[in-house]
């Protein structure tokens, strides 16, 4: 790559910031930034009284990290409000939780507008620009109004809904069509390139060639599927190390000789875990025999918690896990062991491994990594079994996991209890395929294939 990189996302990873917990992603794009030199942009997390006139920057080597602080009308109407309160619930089928209002709307592409307007002096004509997620859909067209000329991706790391889905936005048209002024547009999965082709040709009038072009409004893209992943063999790595650490030791010991089942999601209404209780709560009913002897640790850790529906999911959930254990729990037993916190990558990892199955039942999800990283954290000698909930992207890839549909909760339940059944034989040859997957289709090659399109895209 002769141009620099530019990476813009909602929120920056700032390599200096000591503070900041850097997930595998972070990591992925400041490797590739280190290497090329370039620029990271976007919000800093921060809301102040107005939004900062100029982006502060942060230089760390060849990189420059450039981040704006927003005021609190901007955040409320372009993060809480449209994408978190209309994009989100309804990029995650839940259209009875998505509220749209014309304020948020406008504050949405005002937002993108600005970010548009101070990232526009920066950029250089053989730049390379990433952009990533919901929250920056109509970023590459403003920044074609101010004639920037470079090439420009995106990648949306949450699902893109069927199209009869999307037409309920009133502003569908206009977010499609931003769209098509990027050069090259990265999904996770093929039924999202089939839903946005699909929206393409029945609702733009426009047409898909077999190379991936896609012609519409006027102007021509490509689009194309780049599963994401993780770091196996660094992620494998952590978990072993972490059998050592304190917290890892206190788990091991508290489960003395029983089963642990393990869930690790945010606190979302997205990742089914109501109906994932009432599986549980299903399962050890139909099998007295499990009770006493498993119990599932769920970690939720909160997340955009000034969005209402975020405050009733944890209201409910907490609810729900407070009834199935007054039901079922025993002096020395608990059925759910329910933690509203969050712990770092390595004891995460720790976790994993201690655990014989791992729960991944959203009820829709873009891809999901807590899937891979489950199986890149278990012994080879004897892995664990994961049940995986159809609609996350990592299905698509990983089906010799135990492939669930989160809305039955009686298949789910019987998956469960075939799960902590199942022969190490079984269980060895399971891991092994998925664990060749997720191997193969890393973090890097993810992020290597993209850029590497985006560079020859349309030549």
């Amino acid at each position: 790559m002769t141009g620099r990189l530019v990476v813009v996302s909602n929120r920056v990873a700032i390599a200096t910031d000591k503070k900041a917990q850097t997930g595998g992603l972070a990591v992925a794009l400041q490797d590739a930034l280190s290497t090329h030199g370039g620029i990271w942009f976007g919000w800093s997390g921060k809301t102040k009284s107005r939004t900062a006139m100029s982006p502060k920057i942060v230089e760390s080597g060849n990189v420059t990290f450039a981040t704006l602080d927003l005021g609190k009308d901007d955040f409320d109407d372009y993060y809480n409000g449209y994408a978190n309160r209309a994009l989100w619930p309804l990029f995650h089928y839940r259209l009875d939780l998505t509220s749209f209002t014309k304020l948020n709307y406008a504050g949405y592409f005002r937002v993108n507008s600005m970010f548009a307007s101070k990232l526009a002096p920066m950029l250089k004509a053989d730049d390379l620009v990433w952009i990533h997620d919901y929250h920056m859909i109509p970023l590459a067209e403003e920044l074609r109004r101010a004639q920037i000329g470079c090439r420009i991706g995106f990648f949306l790391h949450t699902p893109f809904p069927a199209a009869e889905i999307l037409i309920a936005l009133p502003s569908h048209a206009n977010l499609v069509r931003s769209l098509c002024a990027y050069d090259l547009v990265g999904f996770q999965t093929e039924n999202d390139l089939r839903s946005f082709h699909d929206y393409i040709i029945h609702e733009a009038r426009g047409t898909v060639a077999e190379d991936g072009t896609v012609s519409a409004y006027g102007r021509k893209m490509v689009a194309r599927v780049y599963p994401i992943g993780i770091d196996a063999e660094d992620f494998a790595q952590a978990a072993q190390q972490a059998g050592r650490a304190p917290e890892v030791r206190r788990l091991r010991e508290s489960r003395r000789e029983r089963t642990l089942m393990i869930g690790v999601d945010r606190l979302d209404y997205s990742k089914g875990l109501v109906e994932r209780f009432d599986a549980f709560a299903l399962m050890i009913e139909r099998y007295p025999s499990e009770r006493g002897s498993v119990s599932l640790l769920q970690i939720a850790p909160p997340t955009r918690s000034e969005v209402p529906e975020y405050q009733d999911i944890r209201t409910e959930l907490e609810t729900h896990a407070g009834g199935i254990n007054g039901r079922y729990a025993e002096f020395d037993w608990m059925p759910i062991r329910y933690l509203n916190k969050s712990y770092n990558r390595n004891t995460l990892a720790g976790f994993f491994r201690e655990c014989r199955v791992g729960l991944v039942t959203p009820l829709r999800d873009g891809m999901n990594l807590v899937a891979k990283e489950y199986v890149a954290a278990q012994n080879p000698l004897d892995p664990g079994v994961l049940v995986l909930s159809r609609f996350a992207g990592a299905a698509r890839e990983l089906s010799s996991a135990l492939i669930v549909n989160p809305f039955d909760l009686d298949s789910t339940a019987e998956a469960m209890a075939r799960a902590l059944s199942m022969p190490l034989e079984e269980r060895i040859d399971r891991w092994r395929d998925m664990m060749e997957v997720v191997s193969t289709n890393t973090l890097t090659v993810w992020r290597d294939s993209f850029l590497g399109d985006l560079r020859t895209v349309g030549s």
